[in-house]
C-alpha cells in the first residue's frame, strides 16, 4: 500500500466492479467474438458489414446522440438495430434483433471468473462497512456472485451518467447518508475512479495491481489518497 495522503476515517466503501474485483478484459474480448457469431448466425445479412463498419457506426450513432455514451446497454442495442435497418430490415423487425441480440450479450456479459481473494476480502469489508457498487458497465453482480457484498449497485445509464461525472457518487452519498469525505472509493481508473471520486469529495484508492508508475500515467489528473497493489491491502481498514 502506498499512502499519498492522510485519510480520513473510512465509515463506507464503494467499488468499481470491472478490472476492479475481477479482470474484464477476457470477459470483454469474448463478447465481442462471440456477439460477431451470434449475429452472422441469426441475422446473416450483418455479414455484409465489417466489424469496422460496424464499430464506426458505433462512434457515429454516440456522437449523434452523446448519452448512449453512459449506458453501454443501450449503445450496443441501438447499433445492433440501427445497423440492422441500414442492412435493409423494417424498423419492427430490427428492434426485435436488437433485443433479442442485447438478451444474449448480457449473458455473455455475465460469465465471469470472480477471484477467490475477492470474496474474502469482499466478506470481511461487508462485514465492517456499507458497500455500494458503482460501475460504467452492465455486468450483473448478482448473477456472478458479487451481489450479496453490496447494499446497492448503481449503474451508468439507469442511474445516471457515467463516472467521473458526479451522478452515481450523488447518488451514493444519499443512499449512505454520509458526508462524501468518509467515504472511500475504489476502481482501478485514474479518471472515472481516482478523478471521479476526489472531484465529488470522497477519498480515493487506486487499485493498481499492474503495478504501473503513477508519475508515467498519462490518465492521472488527480493523485489518489492510496495506492493498493492488491484487495488484501484494503483489510488495512476494516
Amino acid at each position: 500500500m502506498h499512502i499519498y495522503r492522510r485519510t480520513s476515517v473510512v465509515k463506507a466503501m464503494t467499488f468499481d466492479l470491472d478490472d476492479t474485483l475481477y479482470d474484464n478484459w477476457p470477459v470483454i474480448q469474448n463478447v465481442e467474438q462471440k456477439m460477431v457469431v451470434w449475429l452472422h448466425t441469426h441475422h446473416p445479412v450483418s455479414a455484409l458489414m465489417s466489424i469496422e463498419q460496424w464499430l464506426v457506426l458505433k462512434h457515429e450513432l454516440a456522437i449523434q446522440n452523446p448519452n448512449l455514451k453512459h449506458d453501454v446497454t443501450l449503445w450496443r442495442e441501438t447499433q445492433i438495430q440501427q445497423g440492422l435497418i441500414q442492412l435493409g430490415y423494417g424498423e419492427p423487425e430490427a428492434t426485435s434483433a436488437a433485443k433479442e441480440g442485447m438478451e444474449h450479450a448480457l449473458w455473455l456479459r455475465n460469465q465471469v471468473d470472480v477471484p477467490e481473494l475477492t470474496h474474502e476480502v469482499m466478506t470481511i469489508l461487508a462485514e465492517k462497512f456499507p458497500l455500494i457498487a458503482i460501475t460504467n458497465g452492465n455486468v450483473d453482480p448478482d448473477k456472478i456472485g458479487l451481489g450479496q457484498y453490496f447494499s446497492h449497485v448503481l449503474k451508468a445509464g439507469p442511474d445516471g451518467r457515467a463516472k467521473p461525472y458526479a451522478d452515481m457518487f450523488a447518488r451514493a452519498v444519499d443512499l449512505l447518508g454520509l458526508p462524501a469525505e468518509s467515504i472511500l472509493h475504489v476502481g482501478d481508473h485514474l479518471i472515472t475512479d481516482v478523478y471521479g471520486a476526489k472531484s465529488n469529495g470522497f477519498q480515493a484508492c487506486w487499485y493498481n495491481d499492474q503495478r504501473k508508475n503513477i508519475q508515467h500515467c498519462e490518465k492521472v489528473r488527480v493523485l489518489p489518497d492510496i495506492e493498493v497493489n492488491s484487495l488484501r491491502d484494503l483489510l488495512y481498514f476494516k
